[in-house]
């Protein structure tokens, strides 16, 4: 079954050069995992700190397979470490 993993991380203007080339790695190594599918980057309108990140997979393994992948584990860190707070997950499915 697919999911959709919805991903949110406070970015404060000041960190966001220091921010993208993290995350551009971070989506081509998804790019070659088994079973990803898709990702979008969303800019909150009201609060362009607040970013949302939808992530799409064929199957809830095939994530979790890529949260266990020591490459993330690692760009993950460095955002965290760089943003200062823990970058949320939620996973979805179509009922």
């Amino acid at each position: 079954m697919a999911v959709k993993i919805i991903i949110v991380r406070r970015v404060p203007r000041e960190k966001e050069e220091d921010l993208r080339p993290l995350l551009l790695k971070m989506r081509a190594l998804a790019n070659t995992c088994p079973g990803y599918i898709s990702g979008e980057t969303l800019i909150n309108y009201d609060d362009p700190e607040e970013r949302l990140v939808i992530s799409s997979w064929r199957a809830l393994e095939n994530w979790q397979d890529w949260v266990e992948d020591p490459r993330r584990r690692e760009l993950q860190s460095q955002v965290d470490a760089l943003l200062g707070s823990e970058t949320l997950y939620s996973i979805y499915y179509n009922g």
